[in-house]
């Protein structure tokens, strides 16, 4: 990503422990005019009615992540039309919420970064988070094979377990507008 080009909106998604939070933080530090976007932070914004993505009513739940998703992308477009790379920190788990963020991000370039150290390193690093940021999930296994056949040929698929967080960051900034544009 170059500060000479117009800016990409750049999604970086894995399971839940694959690091996005980290990474992202780290990347936009990285870029000349950057903003982070945080679906979990957006996600708070609700104070009362809350239905987490997984939680019922499920008919609520599909609501609130679709007002999450438009949010994210409202967001990204007016950061990008002001010159800054939205950097987004969210699970993207099928080919049908990829395709909703794309159709909403067109015509800016987006870049699509899959963080994937794997299904046991995702499980221990949320062992080992603040109690207040673990996320209770026991689908990785399910969550790991659906985005796989749905979306596995798109984007980067980064194995980042041998990697720290600084090496992941540095290398999703030096080389996503390489291998990780999608449209």
């Amino acid at each position: 990503m170059t500060a000479a080009a117009a800016p990409s909106c750049l999604i970086v998604t894995g399971m839940p422990g694959a690091g996005k939070s980290t990474v992202t933080g780290l990347v936009a530090e990285r870029l000349p005019r950057s903003a982070r976007l945080d679906g979990d932070v957006l996600n708070r914004m609700i104070v009362s009615g809350f239905v987490w993505a997984l939680g019922e009513p499920a008919d609520e739940a599909s609501r609130q992540v679709e007002l999450l998703h438009l949010n994210v992308c409202t967001l990204a477009n007016n950061f990008a039309d002001a010159g800054f790379t939205p950097v987004i920190d969210l699970i993207i788990p099928s080919r049908e919420r990829l395709e909703f963020f794309l159709d909403l991000l067109t015509p800016r370039q987006v870049l699509f970064v899959v963080l994937t150290p794997g299904i046991e390193v995702c499980q221990y690093r949320n062992t080992i988070r603040d109690p207040r940021d673990r996320f209770d999930f026991d689908g990785y296994e399910a969550l790991d094979a659906d985005m796989k056949r749905d979306f596995g040929d798109v984007g980067w698929w980064f194995d980042t377990a041998g990697l720290t967080p600084d090496r992941t960051a540095d290398r999703i900034a030096r080389e996503a507008s390489r291998r990780a544009l999608v449209n």
